[in-house]
């Protein structure tokens, strides 16, 4: 093996890594982001699991922030928080999963 196809390796290992490590950490975002919104909703117990694992769950593959936003900003249309203002949100507890991500290796 040359040193040209250790490089090539290398590199490949490190993107899957790092795609694995947002794919888990757009996952726990999105489970965060979805346990704040029941709150909001008034949603406790098993109905704010449901509520937030259904965002985690739906078109886990396909669904990007921006649907996400959408959707929640949606939800809670009637609740006086803005789409930017959920934004923040989002981004905090795309903040707080990765440092779980990283106090969990």
């Amino acid at each position: 093996m040359t040193t040209f196809d250790k490089r090539e390796q290398g590199f490949e290992a490190k993107f899957v890594h790092d795609e694995e490590l947002m794919f888990r950490a757009t996952a726990r975002s999105n489970k965060l982001l979805g346990l704040w919104a029941a709150s909001r909703l008034g949603l406790n117990g098993d109905a704010a699991t449901s509520y937030a694992t259904t965002l985690v769950t739906d078109h886990l593959q396909d669904r990007t922030m921006d649907e996400v936003l959408d959707k929640v900003s949606g939800d809670l249309a009637g609740t006086g928080l803005g789409r930017e203002q959920i934004a923040v949100k989002l981004q905090e507890c795309l903040h707080r999963a990765m440092q779980q991500l990283e106090t969990d290796r």
